[in-house]
């Protein structure tokens, strides 16, 4: 036994379903979509002053047209990125691929789209550190998946050296074209789950990721997702709080050098 043997125990419960059951029957741990509440935005707020920019409509991609089992037989996590730019529609794809909108629900209370969602409540934002992206200035930016358009949170994007230092020294990262930063809003999963909302909001991530993934081996392109970050920092660049909004997951991305010494997983 160690001191942080308690520790552990704590954070494994984490992974295990829970017993709704097992929970008393008091007001505080109910949702509040039971007690009336009404719901939250399914999509972050923004300014409707503040000008969008446009992306590549799904129906118009000309990109990612190899087959599912040739990018899930290919699929491998990426480091070592050529200096190639990812060109609007090419971005334009891998966010409708990780979080496009097929339907929105009249209620507002929940959106059906390309990844699974626990009541369909999508609790992530994407924000986007673009590097080398045609037609879109370097920046912080975040998608707005019921428009499918950007709107851009900061001009001040960190050099390559800096974001290196960001994550822990992964040096392919300051490399990246675009680096995906997902950032998890508890309550949008919380408003309908309360208790046993946080399991299912970091399965979550992982449906997202690995669509991102396929998506990019569909197009010559690769990335390699990243859990090691500093977390105040990174939710400073993204402009959240930490507490009611947060980092959870990071992915650089990058198109595929031709002649490189695979560095993969």
């Amino acid at each position: 036994m160690t001191k942080y043997d308690d520790m552990i125990k704590q954070r494994r419960d984490l992974l295990k379903a829970h017993d709704w059951i097992a929970f008393p029957p008091e007001d505080w741990w109910e949702p509040d979509q039971r007690k009336g509440v009404a719901p939250p935005p399914l999509e972050k707020p923004y300014d409707e002053n503040t000008q969008l920019i446009d992306l590549i409509e799904p129906k118009k991609f000309n990109v990612g047209k190899i087959s599912l089992i040739d990018t899930i037989a290919n699929r491998e996590s990426r480091r070592v990125f050529s200096d190639e730019q990812l060109t609007l529609e090419e971005l334009s794809y891998l966010l409708w691929a990780t979080q496009g909108v097929r339907v929105v629900d009249k209620n507002k209370l929940w959106t059906k789209r390309v990844v699974p969602s626990g009541g369909g409540r999508q609790p992530y934002e994407t924000y986007l550190f673009v590097n080398r992206v045609d037609s879109i200035e370097r920046g912080i930016y975040r998608y707005l998946p019921i428009e499918h358009k950007l709107i851009l949170v900061s001009e001040n994007l960190p050099n390559a050296d800096e974001l290196m230092d960001k994550a822990w020294f992964q040096n392919f990262i300051g490399k990246a074209a675009v680096i995906f930063v997902w950032a998890a809003v508890p309550y949008k999963t919380e408003w309908r789950y309360s208790l046993v909302s946080y399991k299912d909001i970091l399965i979550e991530a992982g449906h997202i990721c690995q669509n991102l993934y396929l998506a990019c081996e569909s197009i010559g392109a690769g990335t390699c997702a990243i859990a090691a970050y500093e977390q105040k920092v990174l939710d400073e660049l993204i402009q959240v709080d930490g507490e009611n909004e947060m980092t959870v997951y990071i992915s650089p991305v990058g198109k595929i050098c031709s002649n490189r010494e695979a560095d993969t997983e």
